[in-house]
Protein backbone atom coordinates (compact mmCIF):
# COMPACT_ATOMS: atom_id res chain seq x y z
CA UNK A 1 0.00 0.00 0.00
CA UNK A 2 2.47 2.33 0.87
CA UNK A 3 3.78 2.19 -2.76
CA UNK A 4 0.88 3.61 -4.21
CA UNK A 5 2.09 6.86 -4.73
CA UNK A 6 5.20 6.08 -6.12
CA UNK A 7 3.01 4.53 -8.62
CA UNK A 8 1.12 7.32 -9.20
CA UNK A 9 3.74 9.58 -9.69
CA UNK A 10 5.41 7.08 -12.47
CA UNK A 11 1.98 6.77 -14.45
CA UNK A 12 1.72 10.51 -14.41
CA UNK A 13 5.13 10.89 -16.07
CA UNK A 14 4.41 7.82 -18.30
CA UNK A 15 3.56 9.70 -21.50
CA UNK A 16 7.26 11.03 -22.14
CA UNK A 17 10.57 11.15 -21.22
CA UNK A 18 11.63 14.12 -18.74
CA UNK A 19 15.02 13.77 -18.57
CA UNK A 20 16.16 15.34 -21.99
CA UNK A 21 19.93 15.37 -21.79
CA UNK A 22 20.02 14.07 -18.60
CA UNK A 23 22.04 16.24 -15.91
CA UNK A 24 25.34 16.80 -17.43
CA UNK A 25 23.27 17.51 -20.92
CA UNK A 26 21.56 20.32 -19.25
CA UNK A 27 24.22 21.75 -17.64
CA UNK A 28 26.67 21.45 -21.09
CA UNK A 29 23.74 23.69 -22.50
CA UNK A 30 23.04 26.43 -19.91
CA UNK A 31 27.43 26.53 -19.36
CA UNK A 32 27.54 27.10 -23.24
CA UNK A 33 24.82 29.76 -23.02
CA UNK A 34 26.59 31.88 -20.17
CA UNK A 35 29.64 31.68 -22.01
CA UNK A 36 28.01 33.82 -24.99
CA UNK A 37 25.58 36.15 -22.88
CA UNK A 38 26.19 40.04 -23.42
CA UNK A 39 27.21 42.11 -20.47
CA UNK A 40 23.89 42.95 -20.03
CA UNK A 41 22.43 39.58 -20.17
CA UNK A 42 24.44 38.14 -17.36
CA UNK A 43 23.83 40.89 -15.06
CA UNK A 44 20.09 40.53 -15.76
CA UNK A 45 20.77 36.80 -15.27
CA UNK A 46 22.41 36.98 -12.02
CA UNK A 47 20.20 39.57 -10.46
CA UNK A 48 17.53 36.52 -11.03
CA UNK A 49 19.03 33.37 -9.94
CA UNK A 50 22.41 35.09 -8.39
CA UNK A 51 25.48 32.82 -7.99
CA UNK A 52 23.31 29.52 -9.01
CA UNK A 53 24.41 30.27 -12.87
CA UNK A 54 22.45 28.50 -15.74
CA UNK A 55 24.54 25.72 -15.74
CA UNK A 56 22.67 24.53 -12.06
CA UNK A 57 19.46 26.01 -13.23
CA UNK A 58 19.34 24.05 -16.29
CA UNK A 59 18.09 20.85 -14.23
CA UNK A 60 15.56 22.65 -12.60
CA UNK A 61 12.35 21.89 -14.66
CA UNK A 62 13.05 18.22 -13.41
CA UNK A 63 14.20 18.88 -9.58
CA UNK A 64 11.17 20.33 -9.14
CA UNK A 65 8.97 16.84 -9.94
CA UNK A 66 10.24 15.87 -6.54
CA UNK A 67 10.05 19.14 -4.73
CA UNK A 68 6.68 19.10 -2.67
CA UNK A 69 6.28 22.49 -2.08
CA UNK A 70 6.24 23.61 -5.67
CA UNK A 71 2.83 24.51 -7.18
CA UNK A 72 2.96 23.58 -10.35
CA UNK A 73 0.01 25.41 -12.79
CA UNK A 74 -0.70 22.07 -14.48
CA UNK A 75 -1.49 18.91 -12.52
CA UNK A 76 1.41 16.91 -14.67
CA UNK A 77 3.42 19.59 -16.77
CA UNK A 78 5.41 16.68 -18.29
CA UNK A 79 4.19 17.65 -22.02
CA UNK A 80 6.04 21.05 -21.50
CA UNK A 81 8.61 19.22 -21.86
CA UNK A 82 8.39 17.47 -25.60
CA UNK A 83 5.87 18.17 -28.97
CA UNK A 84 5.14 15.22 -31.07
CA UNK A 85 4.96 14.99 -34.50
CA UNK A 86 4.89 11.58 -36.48
CA UNK A 87 6.59 11.06 -39.70
CA UNK A 88 4.25 12.55 -41.89
CA UNK A 89 3.07 15.00 -40.31
CA UNK A 90 5.16 18.86 -40.02
CA UNK A 91 4.87 21.05 -37.23
CA UNK A 92 2.35 22.81 -38.91
CA UNK A 93 -0.27 19.69 -39.53
CA UNK A 94 0.85 18.04 -35.80
CA UNK A 95 -2.04 18.37 -33.16
CA UNK A 96 -0.63 20.24 -30.13
CA UNK A 97 -1.27 19.57 -27.03
CA UNK A 98 -4.23 21.32 -25.32
CA UNK A 99 -1.79 21.32 -22.20
CA UNK A 100 1.12 23.00 -24.12
CA UNK A 101 4.42 21.62 -25.84
CA UNK A 102 8.22 22.17 -25.35
CA UNK A 103 7.56 24.61 -28.25
CA UNK A 104 4.89 26.98 -26.76
CA UNK A 105 6.35 26.22 -23.17
CA UNK A 106 9.21 28.35 -24.63
CA UNK A 107 7.08 31.33 -26.03
CA UNK A 108 4.93 31.47 -22.81
CA UNK A 109 8.16 31.61 -20.67
CA UNK A 110 10.00 34.16 -22.62
CA UNK A 111 6.94 36.05 -22.31
CA UNK A 112 7.32 35.90 -17.97
CA UNK A 113 10.75 37.00 -18.81
CA UNK A 114 9.83 40.17 -20.80
CA UNK A 115 6.76 41.29 -19.11
CA UNK A 116 7.40 44.14 -16.55
CA UNK A 117 4.55 43.36 -14.15
CA UNK A 118 5.42 39.56 -13.59
CA UNK A 119 6.76 39.13 -10.20
CA UNK A 120 10.76 38.82 -9.68
CA UNK A 121 9.20 34.39 -8.42
CA UNK A 122 7.96 34.12 -11.72
CA UNK A 123 10.29 35.46 -13.41
CA UNK A 124 13.31 32.93 -11.35
CA UNK A 125 11.14 30.17 -12.62
CA UNK A 126 10.29 31.40 -16.22
CA UNK A 127 14.45 31.63 -16.95
CA UNK A 128 14.53 28.15 -15.24
CA UNK A 129 12.36 26.56 -17.68
CA UNK A 130 13.17 28.52 -20.75
CA UNK A 131 16.92 27.26 -20.02
CA UNK A 132 16.01 23.83 -19.85
CA UNK A 133 13.08 23.59 -22.26
CA UNK A 134 15.82 25.62 -25.07
CA UNK A 135 17.59 22.56 -23.97
CA UNK A 136 15.02 19.79 -24.21
CA UNK A 137 13.84 21.11 -27.98
CA UNK A 138 17.62 20.22 -29.20
CA UNK A 139 17.10 16.67 -28.81
CA UNK A 140 16.27 15.21 -31.36
CA UNK A 141 13.60 12.26 -29.98
CA UNK A 142 11.87 15.25 -27.80
CA UNK A 143 10.15 15.86 -31.18
CA UNK A 144 9.15 12.11 -30.99
CA UNK A 145 7.12 9.72 -32.47
CA UNK A 146 3.54 9.00 -30.73
CA UNK A 147 3.86 5.48 -31.14
CA UNK A 148 6.98 4.82 -29.16
CA UNK A 149 6.80 7.58 -27.16
CA UNK A 150 9.71 9.22 -28.34
CA UNK A 151 11.93 6.12 -28.17
CA UNK A 152 10.90 5.56 -24.71
CA UNK A 153 9.08 1.85 -26.29
CA UNK A 154 12.12 1.05 -28.19
CA UNK A 155 14.69 -0.94 -26.23
CA UNK A 156 17.84 -1.49 -27.04
CA UNK A 157 21.28 -2.17 -25.25
CA UNK A 158 23.84 0.10 -25.00
CA UNK A 159 27.39 -1.13 -24.03
CA UNK A 160 25.84 -4.14 -23.27
CA UNK A 161 23.49 -2.58 -20.87
CA UNK A 162 19.51 -3.01 -20.92
CA UNK A 163 18.20 0.66 -22.02
CA UNK A 164 15.92 2.26 -24.17
CA UNK A 165 16.49 4.83 -27.56
CA UNK A 166 15.21 7.70 -25.71
CA UNK A 167 17.54 6.89 -22.68
CA UNK A 168 20.52 6.21 -25.30
CA UNK A 169 19.90 9.88 -26.49
CA UNK A 170 19.14 11.85 -22.83
CA UNK A 171 22.50 10.73 -21.20
CA UNK A 172 24.00 7.67 -22.90
CA UNK A 173 25.99 8.27 -25.23
CA UNK A 174 27.01 11.69 -23.29
CA UNK A 175 28.06 9.54 -20.54
CA UNK A 176 30.22 7.56 -22.65
CA UNK A 177 32.67 10.31 -23.42
CA UNK A 178 33.61 9.87 -19.70
CA UNK A 179 34.03 13.73 -19.67
CA UNK A 180 32.48 15.67 -16.77
CA UNK A 181 29.85 18.25 -18.28
CA UNK A 182 32.30 21.20 -17.60
CA UNK A 183 34.82 19.36 -19.68
CA UNK A 184 32.29 18.59 -22.59
CA UNK A 185 31.40 22.28 -22.62
CA UNK A 186 34.60 23.43 -22.45
CA UNK A 187 35.58 21.01 -25.73
CA UNK A 188 32.93 21.35 -27.70
CA UNK A 189 32.37 25.63 -26.97
CA UNK A 190 34.00 26.29 -30.26
CA UNK A 191 31.35 27.58 -33.06
CA UNK A 192 32.56 29.89 -35.44
CA UNK A 193 30.75 33.62 -36.30
CA UNK A 194 28.99 32.32 -39.03
CA UNK A 195 27.27 29.69 -37.30
CA UNK A 196 26.62 31.65 -34.29
CA UNK A 197 24.75 34.64 -36.77
CA UNK A 198 23.23 31.40 -38.35
CA UNK A 199 22.18 29.46 -35.14
CA UNK A 200 21.03 32.72 -33.31
CA UNK A 201 18.82 33.67 -36.67
CA UNK A 202 17.11 30.55 -36.21
CA UNK A 203 13.69 30.58 -34.55
CA UNK A 204 12.44 28.25 -32.18
CA UNK A 205 9.96 26.78 -34.48
CA UNK A 206 13.42 26.04 -36.77
CA UNK A 207 14.62 24.46 -33.95
CA UNK A 208 11.42 21.44 -33.86
CA UNK A 209 12.29 21.21 -37.27
CA UNK A 210 15.67 20.33 -37.37
CA UNK A 211 15.10 17.94 -34.66
CA UNK A 212 12.67 16.42 -36.73
CA UNK A 213 14.92 16.05 -39.81
CA UNK A 214 17.68 14.21 -37.60
CA UNK A 215 15.54 11.59 -36.24
CA UNK A 216 15.67 8.78 -38.84
CA UNK A 217 19.51 8.45 -38.61
CA UNK A 218 18.74 7.81 -34.76
CA UNK A 219 16.77 4.53 -35.53
CA UNK A 220 19.28 3.44 -37.81
CA UNK A 221 19.81 0.71 -34.54
CA UNK A 222 20.17 -3.12 -36.72
CA UNK A 223 19.54 -5.64 -34.22
CA UNK A 224 19.77 -2.70 -31.14
CA UNK A 225 22.94 -3.93 -30.02
CA UNK A 226 24.43 -0.39 -29.58
CA UNK A 227 28.05 0.23 -29.39
CA UNK A 228 31.49 2.10 -30.90
CA UNK A 229 29.77 2.18 -34.38
CA UNK A 230 26.62 3.87 -33.40
CA UNK A 231 28.50 6.29 -30.98
CA UNK A 232 30.89 7.14 -33.33
CA UNK A 233 27.91 8.05 -36.06
CA UNK A 234 26.18 9.78 -33.48
CA UNK A 235 28.07 11.31 -30.88
CA UNK A 236 28.97 14.41 -33.26
CA UNK A 237 25.34 15.08 -34.16
CA UNK A 238 24.61 15.09 -30.23
CA UNK A 239 27.66 17.71 -29.94
CA UNK A 240 26.50 19.97 -32.67
CA UNK A 241 22.69 19.94 -30.82
CA UNK A 242 23.91 20.43 -27.61
CA UNK A 243 26.17 23.38 -28.93
CA UNK A 244 23.26 24.95 -30.92
CA UNK A 245 21.11 24.77 -27.90
CA UNK A 246 23.77 26.90 -25.78
CA UNK A 247 24.47 29.16 -28.68
CA UNK A 248 20.43 29.68 -29.12
CA UNK A 249 19.48 29.63 -25.26
CA UNK A 250 22.43 32.77 -25.23
CA UNK A 251 20.88 34.43 -28.40
CA UNK A 252 17.50 34.31 -26.66
CA UNK A 253 18.38 35.26 -22.96
CA UNK A 254 20.44 38.52 -24.90
CA UNK A 255 17.08 39.46 -27.00
CA UNK A 256 15.12 39.43 -24.00
CA UNK A 257 17.52 41.12 -21.63
CA UNK A 258 18.54 43.69 -24.29
CA UNK A 259 18.22 47.81 -23.23
CA UNK A 260 16.38 49.36 -25.18
CA UNK A 261 17.66 51.99 -27.31
CA UNK A 262 17.21 55.57 -27.20
CA UNK A 263 13.77 56.69 -28.55
CA UNK A 264 14.50 59.03 -31.88
CA UNK A 265 12.10 62.03 -32.26
CA UNK A 266 10.15 61.80 -35.00
CA UNK A 267 9.64 58.00 -35.28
Amino acid sequence: MKRAPIVLVLLLIAPSSVLAWGANGHRIVGRIAANHLTAEAAVAVASLIGPEGLDQAATWADDIRNDPNWQPPLKNPSPWHYISIDDQETLETTVRSPDGDVLEAIGRFSAVLRDPRATRQAKQEALRFVVHFVGDVHQPLHVGRRADRGGNDVKVTLFGEETNLHSVWDSGLIESEKLSFSELAAFIDRPTRDELRTWQSAAPADWVRESKAARDRIYKIGDGKLGYQYAFDNVPLIKRRLLQAGVRLAGLLNTIFARPGPSIPGR
